[in-house]
């Protein structure tokens, strides 16, 4: 019997038996979170030091979230549109050559989204430092011996972002009260501007009548 008015417990975790041809019923438990966390990290850093001072990870856009309740905020998506690769002179399959990823499904749906991502292709492309496959017969367009002793990797080995997106901070802003804003209701001004907005197509509708007669 449950003592007192505790929450009833509802987490149903399903359990893996496995049973070996010798030994008893065993339970396979996912008790090794810690331990894979630490695999993960190790094997970041050795691929880091393998293919340094390339870039961990690829340029991802910056994009809207879904939903009407989440689309004022904005995160790193998936991939580049081809319209985007496209307005910044990058060919869709020597994108991910250079460390620029591709979302061939994703579609622009508006201009301020393609301009946005367009100019971070180009201010990726303007820092972008080609490195040869052998430095000893590089080809057109491979950086030289002295750039490439100088290049850095941009990326931590804790798996951070090319050209993070840096959220601005919200600010307030002060301002003092003046006789105007006590005088003026708050409520009126909103149902005004509310049946301004209704009649407007009314009114441009009746302009143009007017001009036809």
């Amino acid at each position: 019997m449950v003592k007192h008015n505790n929450v009833v417990p509802n987490a149903h975790f399903h359990k893996k038996y496995t049973q070996s041809q010798r030994g008893p019923l065993k339970v396979r438990v996912n008790l090794n979170q810690a331990s894979r966390k630490k695999t993960r990290r190790i094997a970041r850093a050795a691929r880091a030091a393998k293919i340094a001072p390339r870039p961990l990870r690829s340029l991802k856009p910056i994009v809207r979230c879904t939903s009407q309740k989440y689309s004022a905020r904005s995160k790193l998506g998936r991939g580049f549109t081809l319209a985007e690769l496209k307005g910044a002179g990058i060919a869709a399959k020597y994108a991910p050559t250079v460390g620029i990823a591709v979302d061939p499904r994703r579609t622009n749906k508006s201009e301020e989204s393609l301009a946005l991502n367009v100019a971070r292709l180009v201010e990726y492309k303007s820092k972008l430092v080609v490195l040869p496959r052998r430095r000893s017969k590089p080809r057109k367009g491979d950086a030289t011996k002295e750039e490439c002793d100088a290049v850095l990797m941009t990326t931590t080995v804790s798996g951070g972002h090319v050209m993070p997106h840096l959220k601005a901070a919200k600010t307030i802003e002060m301002a003092e009260v003046t006789a105007g804003m006590k005088a003026g209701t708050a409520y009126t001004t909103m149902r005004m501007a509310r049946q301004e907005t209704r009649v407007e197509g009314q009114r441009k509708a009746a302009v143009i009548r007017k001009a036809k007669e």
